[in-house]
């Protein structure tokens, strides 16, 4: 069993670094602090190393000790977290990865490539630190307050508040189990997913602004760039949640987002019911999840814009005849 191979290298060794893929989110974040957590208590060197980590999670136990540089030249081992392939992780960060030892990955995306000496994936959980959990469980690891925090976080921005599709009943024993562990949910809830900077609300009235919608309201389109970014004097993570707002809009199954980079756009897609925006997004070499997911492209805006409505709107009708094959009285109610 790959955990047990795992755990067995894991006692060998004593310096670990933990990784996880460029821009974190939540479950990044709390995948990797929450390792740190684990591997501290087992008296490891640990080092969680990251680059432009959003200040929102800066409430997690822990956080202080994320390094985008590292300490030391080498290490034992390297772990990356919630990461389909190692070129998303940070090239400053890659050759520290390289250079270990051993090297394991966590991770829950569709189009994992399987680069570590040791894979643990499973597409099917909604969340990285999910599989983290189930994981040391299997292991017999405890898990202290500190690290089921970082989880739990993980688990709550990852599945978008219990709302995602993936969501299931594992999900909600874990959150049983952090309820009587004594962490305050609703707190932890409205720090991960609701307290926003004044940045990030003018980033999203821009955003909100200029949206657009194309195929009779069933995908929505917006944008933000560089200029946005210096006039709001926007921080990491501060564009986080833009594409989410097309998606909770009625009538819309896709929402795309773009985001200006200082070579390229970032795309970000998002999915109701219907299409596979993990399918779209390998087309510009990216990839995710089937309702979410993400790429980089070349193209100008315009370009983007119109390259990605089109190989949606090819997937609308397709992907409307099967949800009506599988659900026709959902379908039904919303034709009406």
């Amino acid at each position: 069993m790959t955990l047990d191979e795992i755990l067995k290298e894991i006692k060998k060794v004593q310096n670990i670094c933990i990784m996880a893929h460029e821009g974190p989110d939540g479950d990044a974040i709390g995948s990797s602090l929450g390792l740190f957590h684990i591997f501290s208590g087992m008296g490891k060197n640990v080092e969680v190393l990251m680059k432009k980590v959003p200040e929102t999670f800066a409430f997690l136990p822990g956080f202080e000790m994320i390094k985008d540089v590292p300490s030391r030249e080498k290490f034992d081992m390297a772990i990356v977290v919630d990461c389909p392939d190692i070129k998303r992780v940070n090239s400053d960060l890659i050759p520290y990865f390289e250079s270990a030892e051993v090297t394991a990955q966590f991770d829950h995306h569709m189009n994992n490539s399987m680069f570590a000496d040791y894979n643990v994936v499973n597409h099917v959980t909604p969340a990285c630190a999910q599989i983290l959990v189930e994981s040391l469980d299997y292991l017999e690891i405890e898990i202290s307050k500190d690290a089921m925090t970082c989880f739990l976080t993980g688990i709550i921005t990852d599945t978008g508040g219990f709302k995602n599709s993936g969501t299931s009943v594992e999900t909600f024993e874990i959150v049983g189990r952090a309820l009587e562990a004594g962490i305050n949910l609703s707190k932890l809830y409205k720090k991960s997913l609701l307290n926003i900077t004044r940045s990030r609300f003018e980033i999203q009235k821009v955003a909100m602004d200029r949206m657009e919608f194309f195929a009779d309201g069933r995908i929505s389109f917006t944008y933000i760039n560089l200029e946005d970014e210096k006039n709001l004097e926007l921080k990491d993570g501060d564009h986080e949640g833009i594409v989410e707002i097309g998606r909770n809009i009625k009538g819309v199954e896709v929402s795309i987002f773009l985001r200006e980079q200082e070579k390229d756009y970032k795309i970000s897609l998002r999915s109701n019911d219907y299409v596979n925006v993990a399918e779209v997004c390998m087309l510009f070499g990216g990839g995710g999840h089937i309702r979410a997911a993400g790429a980089s492209t070349m193209l100008n805006l315009e370009e983007a814009k119109r390259a990605l409505i089109k190989e949606i709107e090819k997937r609308l009708k397709e992907g409307f005849s099967r949800l009506m094959e599988r659900e026709p009285f959902l379908c039904k109610r919303r034709i009406k």
